[in-house]
């Protein structure tokens, strides 16, 4: 169960609690094979010759691992 907050100065917008209510319905492993796909896709662009889309994209692998774990801690935690 989770913890119930009752401080209204640090509880959740309806923006945030919204969003969470969506992304807690997602697997997390979605995020995992994304973080993945963006480092194959990575490499794939770094042996083409394209560098600068090669570095671009193999960035998008951990921003998708951040947003796996906050997807984590979502469905564990809750919010509020």
């Amino acid at each position: 169960m989770a913890k119930q907050n009752n401080n209204p100065e640090h509880s959740e917008g309806p923006v945030a609690k919204a969003i969470e209510n969506q992304t807690a319905k997602l697997p997390s492993d979605i995020f995992l094979w994304a973080s993945l796909g963006s480092m194959a896709a990575s490499l794939y662009l770094q042996a083409k010759g394209d560098r600068d889309r090669s570095l671009f994209v193999g960035q998008w692998a951990a921003p998708f691992l951040l947003l796996g774990l906050y997807n984590k801690i979502v469905k564990l935690e809750g919010h509020d």
